[in-house]
């Protein structure tokens, strides 16, 4: 009995052993294939466009939904790829989320400017790096209807040459008129403005008579007696009075000695010229001395005869200032005229110093700013230089010919009458052609459609041939030419055709060296070719012509 119920035991426990062993392998199962169903959700992509039948100008919106995993990237269409359709804007991308997945939706705004029959071209998304593609669209655009009878039709106007107007006009006189004021400004403070008189100034314009008496008194002021400085105090003791007596008195007193100053005091006095006491020279003449013997022979007296030879001093200045006779009228007009020759001296050195600093600034701002932007930049700011201006003035971006011709250039091309020589009319049905040629700096661009009478295949080779003749006939010589591929920025394929050569100078029979690019694209029954020619060393030209090679785009079909 306890064998049987062993061996029941042993073979309950097999059984539930094996069915827990199943259910966790359904469970791996379930787990393992919910799983990679969920990681290989495949994305779904939905286009919507509201509608496919517009008037020239007006918008449709082409819209695209894409359902993803929220781990997934996306890239959309950008640019230009919607063409011949142009892209007017590519709204935001609208982002739901539900659960796991994501529906991201955008939506461009595109147009057409051209009656016709269009195709909308199959658009690429990206998603994870894998590419998944659109269905294309038809869209029709038509002509907004002109009811001829009630409304008159006139022939269109002739082009209107119409003077550029510069909005930035106002913001450079301002910036001019500033640098003007700030370099008057600067002139008037260093050169023409009365400074404030330093104290010493001030007393260098005093009279010669009452500078004495200033500088006696802030003699008597000093320190040197008290310092035991009396070699100082004799030696500006007797500068003052020998200073005043050849200004004052016109002796030339600074450069004698003591016994020469002396015997012109002497003279003057015996010939009436200064009328001076015997006593007054004679104590001028002991002052003299002392002070001779304190400088020369280290002499020393004592502070009280110091005190009062500055005394006896003044009472010099005073004595000789009352001897000195009045100046007659004709003397005070010579010292006016010698004052007034004296200004002007001054005036004129100021002037000079002030045009002399000026020039060194020019000088120094010319110099850094060539070493900044290069001497030719800067003398071609300055000076002017046609491609320069042409170079940075307003561009314009415009089409040119059916089918379209698209620049961007710094001037309008012109429309240019083209007369078909007779053998010429079989084969081509229409010939459309644009210009803008530069005298100043010989710089041309030309523009070119052509459609032909039958929808035959581009003839490259034939239109080269006919362009670089056209060259030889207007004087041009030693052409070289070179062909690479040309691709538009929206993948438009052509032929470009450059070199170089010289070229006739318009109006003269001199040649110089030039370089020309042509760019030409084509289809069945039409042609489109760019000409752009320029001076072989016009730095500022290359870069008009680069800018250009990036902005080219043409209508690939009629």
């Amino acid at each position: 009995m306890r064998a049987k119920i062993t061996t029941t035991n042993i073979l309950s426990q097999r059984q539930s052993r094996n069915s827990i062993q199943m259910i966790g392998c359904v469970l791996v199962l379930m787990l393992f294939f919910g799983f990679n169903g969920n990681a290989q959700t495949k994305p779904t992509i939905k286009t919507n466009v509201d509608t496919t039948y517009i008037r020239i100008g007006e918008q449709i919106k082409w819209e695209i939904t894409v359902g993803i995993d929220s781990t997934d990237q996306v890239i959309f269409p950008e640019g230009q790829t919607f063409s011949p359709l142009e892209t007017v804007e590519a709204y935001a991308t609208d982002t739901t989320r539900k659960n796991d997945r994501l529906t991201l939706q955008k939506i461009y705004a595109l147009t057409q400017f051209e009656s016709g029959t269009y195709k909308l071209p199959s658009q690429r998304i990206e998603i994870n790096g894998v590419g998944y593609f659109t269905d294309s669209l038809q869209i029709n655009v038509e002509t907004i209807p002109v009811d001829t009878l009630a409304q008159k039709m006139y022939d269109i106007k002739p082009l209107m040459v119409v003077d550029k107007t510069n909005p930035d006009l106002w913001k450079y006189l301002l910036g001019a008129v500033l640098v003007l004021l700030l370099i008057g400004g600067l002139f008037y403070w260093f050169v023409f403005r009365k400074k404030p008189l330093t104290e010493e100034e001030k007393v260098a314009l005093l009279p010669a008579y009452d500078r004495a008496l200033l500088e006696l008194k802030r003699l008597e002021n000093s320190k040197y007696l008290i310092q035991d400085e009396y070699k100082e105090y004799y030696s500006e003791l007797t500068d003052i009075v020998r200073s005043y007596l050849e200004e004052d008195a016109n002796i030339s007193a600074m450069e004698s000695t003591t016994g020469q100053l002396i015997e012109k005091l002497e003279l003057l006095s015996d010939s009436g010229d200064l009328e001076l006491e015997k006593d007054t020279i004679s104590q001028f003449k002991n002052i003299l001395q002392t002070a001779d013997l304190v400088k020369f022979a280290k002499s020393k007296p004592s502070m009280s005869v110091a005190e009062q030879d500055r005394k006896i001093v003044g009472l010099i200045v005073e004595k000789t200032h009352e001897a000195i006779p009045e100046p007659t009228e004709e003397e005070l007009m010579q010292q006016a005229e010698y004052q007034e020759e004296l200004e002007r001296k001054k005036q004129k050195k100021k002037l000079i110093i002030g045009i002399a600093s000026l020039a060194a600034l020019v000088i120094i701002g010319t110099t850094i700013a060539g070493f900044q932007l290069g001497f030719t930049y800067l003398k071609d700011t300055i000076i002017g230089h046609p491609s320069k201006e042409l170079l940075e003035g307003n561009w314009v971006s415009s089409r040119y010919g059916f089918p379209s011709v698209i620049l961007e250039t710094p001037k309008v091309l012109i429309r240019k009458e083209v007369k078909l020589p007779p053998e010429a009319k079989a084969n081509i049905n229409e010939i459309q052609a644009f210009e803008y040629r530069s005298a100043m700096s010989l710089f041309s661009i030309g523009a070119t459609s052509i459609t032909l009478s039958e929808e035959t295949e581009t003839d490259f080779a034939q239109t080269i041939e006919q362009i670089v003749k056209n060259f030889e006939v207007q004087g041009a010589k030693n052409i070289i030419t070179k062909q690479e591929d040309f691709v538009t920025i929206s993948g438009v394929k052509g032929l470009k055709v450059y070199g170089s050569g010289k070229f006739a100078v318009p109006g003269s029979k001199d040649l110089m060296k030039g370089k020309y690019t042509i760019l030409l694209f084509g289809g069945k029954g039409f042609q489109q070719y760019v000409i752009l020619s320029w001076k072989d060393d016009d730095t500022y030209a290359q870069e008009i012509v680069d800018r250009i090679l990036t902005t080219v785009e043409v209508k690939a079909e009629i």
